[in-house]
């Protein structure tokens, strides 16, 4: 009788709960690397367990840059953010949550048992109020400030 592969199943459900709550890119890196274990390419998850926090931060630096390279955000409408109090209050919330979000990096990756309930917290925000999933970097930094943790 075949074991069954009880990391595999977690990864499909955790699958499913992307599919659930329309979260497609819980739903895209879960079936992933689903596909890279029963495809017995295991020798990508050290790769992946080293570089996938940065390459994504990378992906989503762009993604939050394109406006401005492309030329959608002028360089004068970005000076002239900062004479506007809303601007300036974003600039301030901006700053904040990407301190969380480094204590979250910090935090995620010297505590990789965290991540699986930051992830399942995330996927049920979206699924039951409404979230959006962008959350997982910024809960492990908020974590991190109330468990003591470094960053």
């Amino acid at each position: 009788m075949n074991q069954i592969d009880v990391t595999s199943l977690i990864l499909l459900l955790m699958a499913g709960l992307g599919i659930l709550s329309s979260n497609m890119p819980i739903t895209v890196a879960m079936i992933s690397l689903l596909l890279l274990r029963v495809t017995k390419m295991q020798m990508v998850f050290p790769w992946l367990d080293r570089y996938g926090l940065t390459l994504g931060i990378i992906i989503l630096t762009i993604g939050v840059m394109s406006p401005l390279a492309s030329g959608r955000i002028s360089p004068q409408l970005l000076w002239e953010s900062f004479f506007h109090w809303k601007s300036l209050v974003a600039i301030g919330i901006g700053i904040f949550v990407a301190y969380l979000g480094g204590r979250g990096a910090f935090l995620m990756t010297s505590q990789p048992t965290i991540v699986a309930g930051l992830l399942i917290g995330t996927v049920l925000g979206v699924a039951f109020f409404k979230g959006v999933p962008v959350g997982p970097l910024i809960a492990a930094g908020l974590l991190s400030l109330l468990i003591g943790g470094k960053g």
